[in-house]
């Protein structure tokens, strides 16, 4: 039973997300979840993957967005 949420994010899907979300830069983001905006940096340029729970997050802030409208 693998649950989609649970998997790690393309960055493809991190640009996705943080467009829904409103964040233009990667300093946006980073502040919003609480990391560097190097880490964000590296899960953009596909270096390092988008570790699963700031993944998991992601998609719950999305989907909450998405509801208000």
């Amino acid at each position: 039973m693998d649950d989609p949420r649970l998997a790690s994010m393309s960055p493809d899907e991190l640009r996705a997300a943080m467009r829904t979300l409103g964040y233009k830069t990667q300093n946006d983001v980073a502040n919003a979840i609480g990391v560097s905006r190097s880490a964000v940096s590296l899960w953009l340029d596909g270096k390092v993957g988008v570790p699963r729970p700031v993944a998991m997050l992601l998609r719950m802030l999305v989907a909450a967005q998405r509801r208000q409208f």
